[in-house]
C-alpha cells in the first residue's frame, strides 16, 4: 500500500495536475502504470521489471508495426536477407540522436543485440532473438545478423516491444536514465511515485505535440480507475467491461474499443503434482465454457481461445474446437488416478481486473467435474515476483506478440518465461522446423501443429484473447484506437483549453 499512498499523494498534491502552474503550453498528458514488478521495476527495456508504458516513449526499435502489424521501418530503414535466410542486412537511419546529444551509428545496434544475448544479462528478451548467432557492423550505417538457422521472419521478431536501441556502453545506467532516441526524455524517474518525461525536440520524426507526460506508480487497478473517472488521468488502459457502459453515457470520457492478442488465462505447472499429469492438465481445461467464461469476465469483450497464445488476426492462428466437455474430463482425471475428483489452490490478484471473474467462473465449473478449487486472493503489490511462476497455480495475463514468439515465450522448454515449466521435446521440434521453413504453407502447418499439441499437452488454460478498454479524456487528441505498440506517440496532443 506504500507504494499506492506515495503515487496518489503526488496525484493530489503535486500541483501540476490541478492547477495549470507547471503545465507547459503544449500540454501535459497523465497515466498510470501498475508498478508490476515492485522494487524491482526499471527503465531497462529488457529487464524482469521494464515498463513498456514508459520505455515505449522513450526508445525506438530497429523495426515497429504498423497499423496493420506489418513490419516498417524505424532504426533500420530497410532489410534484406540472402537465399537461404541466414544472413540479415540491415540498412540504418542517418541523422538520428540519442537523448544526451551522442549520435546513433551501427555500434549503437551492435551493442544492444548482444546485450540481449549475453546470457549474463539473464532478459526473457533473449528468446525472441534466439536464432542469432553473430552481430557486426559493415559500416557506420549497416549492421549484418548472422543466424544460427533459417528464419524467415526475423522482421517480425525485431518488433518485439523489449528491443529497443540504446547508446553503446550504457547497459549499468540506462534503467534509471532511460536513454534511447525516441520522442520523450526523462526528467525524473520513480517507478512508484511520478516519473516526468518531457519532450525531446530532436526526435527523428519531428519535435513532439505534448511537452510533458506525467506517468504514476498505482499497482491496484481499482485504484488507477478512480484516478482516472476524478480526472486526475489522461488515460486508462483498463477500463472493465461493465464500466464502459456507464462512461459511454458520459460526455466526460471516451472509450476505445481494440481488438488484440492480449490474453489473460490460467497456469499450472506441469512439473509439479497433480499437474504433472496431462490427463490431469487437459481435464482441468475440458471443464471450462470459454463462451461463459468470456461474458462474465469480460463482459464478452474478446474472442475465445483454444488455448492458444497466437492473436486472432495473426497469420499462423490455428482454427480449432474447444467445446466444453464435463464427461470426458471425468474421464481423464480418472486415468489419471482421481476418480473422485481433486482439490487445487489457485491464486489470482487485483492486478487484472478479469483474474477474479475467470477464476469464479472456473471454480464453478470444475466443480461439475469433481474438481474442488480453492481460490486464494493474492496481494496486488509484488503479484509478478511473489506469486506468478512461484505458486502451482496462478492467473497470468500477457501482451500481444507474433505467432512465434506467442508460441516459444511462454512454451518452449528453455524459455526464461516458461511460466508452466512445460519441457517437451516434440513441441521444441515443431518450432524448430517452422523456424526453418521459408515456404510459408509449410511454416505456417508447423506453427498450427505446435498450437494443436498444445492444446493437447499444455498447462495452461487460454479461453479468450481481448478487446482492450482504454478511457480517454476529451481533451486527448491525436490518440487513435490503435495498439500501444503502434502508436505514435510525438502526434499526441492534449487540449488545455478550459471547459
Amino acid at each position: 500500500m506504500g507504494q499506492v499512498w506515495k503515487a496518489l499523494t503526488a496525484l493530489c498534491c503535486a500541483g501540476g495536475i490541478t492547477s495549470g502552474a507547471i503545465a507547459e503550453p503544449t500540454g501535459t498528458f497523465r497515466f498510470a502504470h501498475d508498478v508490476g514488478s515492485g522494487s524491482l521495476s526499471s527503465l531497462d527495456p529488457i529487464a524482469n521489471g521494464r515498463i513498456l508504458t514508459i520505455t515505449e516513449k522513450l526508445m525506438s526499435r530497429l523495426v515497429r508495426p504498423g497499423v496493420e502489424g506489418i513490419p516498417q521501418p524505424d532504426l533500420a530503414t530497410s532489410w534484406s536477407a540472402n537465399d537461404d535466410g541466414t544472413v540479415w542486412t540491415l540498412e540504418l537511419r542517418d541523422g538520428v540522436t540519442f537523448h544526451d546529444g551522442s549520435g546513433f551509428d551501427a555500434a549503437d545496434v551492435v551493442y544492444s543485440l548482444e546485450r540481449i544475448l549475453d546470457p549474463a544479462s539473464d532478459s526473457p528478451a533473449a528468446s525472441v532473438i534466439s536464432m542469432v548467432a553473430g552481430v557486426k557492423a559493415l559500416d557506420d550505417m549497416t549492421v549484418e545478423l548472422t543466424l544460427e538457422s533459417t528464419f524467415a521472419d526475423l522482421p517480425l521478431q525485431l518488433m518485439d516491444p523489449r528491443l529497443r536501441i540504446i547508446p553503446e556502453g550504457s547497459g549499468d545506467t540506462i534503467g534509471q536514465t532511460g536513454i534511447g532516441t525516441g520522442p520523450f526524455k526523462v526528467d525524473a524517474f520513480d517507478a512508484d511515485g511520478v516519473t516526468i518525461l518531457t519532450a525531446f525536440e530532436d526526435y527523428y520524426e519531428g519535435e513532439p505535440l505534448l511537452a510533458r507526460m506525467e506517468i504514476y506508480g498505482i499497482p491496484d487497478e481499482k485504484t488507477r480507475l478512480q484516478a482516472f473517472l476524478a480526472g486526475q488521468l489522461d488515460m486508462e488502459r483498463g477500463i472493465k467491461p461493465l464500466v464502459r457502459r456507464a462512461l459511454n453515457r458520459s460526455d466526460a470520457y471516451v472509450v476505445q474499443e481494440i481488438p488484440t492478442g492480449n490474453w489473460s488465462g490460467l497456469v499450472f505447472r506441469t512439473d509439479v503434482p497433480p499437474f504433472d499429469n496431462v490427463n490431469v492438465r487437459r481435464a482441468l481445461r475440458m471443464v471450462v465454457d470459454r463462451q461463459e467464461m468470456l461474458k462474465l469476465a469480460l463482459d464478452g469483450g474478446g474472442i475465445v481461445s483454444c488455448d492458444t497464445p497466437v492473436a486472432p488476426s495473426d497469420q499462423y492462428r490455428a482454427d480449432m474446437d474447444c467445446a466444453r466437455d464435463i464427461e470426458g474430463a471425468k474421464q481423464l482425471l480418472a486415468e489419471a488416478g482421481y476418480p473422485h475428483g481433486l482439490k487445487i489452490k489457485l491464486h489470482v490478484a487485483a492486478v487484472d481486473a478479469a483474474w477474479e471473474a475467470m477464476a469464479l467462473v472456473f471454480q464453478d465449473h470444475a466443480a461439475q467435474a469433481g474438481i474442488d478449487v480453492e481460490i486464494v486472493n493474492a496481494s496486488a503489490d509484488g503479484y509478478w515476483s511473489e506469486v506468478w511462476m512461484k505458486k502451482d497455480a496462478f492467473a497470468t495475463s500477457w501482451g500481444e506478440r507474433p505467432g512465434d514468439q506467442a508460441l516459444n515465450e511462454p512454451f518452449q522448454s528453455q524459455a526464461k518465461w516458461n511460466e508452466s515449466y512445460f519441457q517437451d521435446y516434440t513441441f521444441d521440434e515443431k518450432m524448430r522446423q517452422a523456424r526453418q521453413s521459408l515456404d510459408f504453407f509449410q511454416r505456417r502447418g508447423f506453427y498450427v501443429e505446435a498450437q494443436e499439441y498444445l492444446f493437447k499437452r499444455s498447462g495452461t488454460l487460454i479461453p479468450f484473447h481481448r478487446t482492450q478498454l482504454v478511457g480517454l479524456s476529451p481533451r486527448v487528441k491525436g490518440l487513435p484506437g490503435f495498439k500501444s505498440d503502434r502508436i505514435r506517440w510525438h502526434q499526441v496532443s492534449v487540449d488545455e483549453t478550459p471547459s
